[in-house]
């Protein structure tokens, strides 16, 4: 019965999907935006974030906004995720919804990060 039990949990443990075990990431998105296109990116930040939210593994989101009109980003978005797997499925069904938009006087630089120190 123990050998039955053992093969079991090993069996269970082999089909347990990859997400059980995911470690959470950020995501930080840099977006250098000219005056002139501020509307437009922001308009296609919200029709993104408006099928994002709605995917598996999305925890939450913000858009920060620089104080200073000098700054090299306008604009950073910060968004956290269950898993780096959650987050490419979630980026692949947005652009089957949403095509990509380069937009004219803005540059994005989105990265993954894991937290390392609190």
């Amino acid at each position: 019965m123990k050998s039955f039990i053992n093969k079991a949990i090993t069996l269970s443990l082999l089909t347990v999907s990859p997400f059980l075990f995911a470690q959470p990431v950020v995501l930080i998105n840099t977006f250098a935006v000219d005056a002139a296109s501020e509307a437009d990116a922001l308009e296609y930040w919200e029709s993104a974030r408006n099928i994002l939210v709605q995917q598996p593994g999305y925890i939450n989101t913000t858009l920060h906004k620089a104080l200073s009109k000098d700054a090299t980003y306008m604009y950073v978005n910060v968004a956290n995720w269950e898993s780096k797997q959650h987050f490419i499925a979630a980026i692949s069904a947005m652009r089957k919804q949403l095509p990509e938009n380069h937009l004219d006087g803005v540059v994005a630089d989105p990265n993954l990060y894991e937290v390392i120190r609190n």
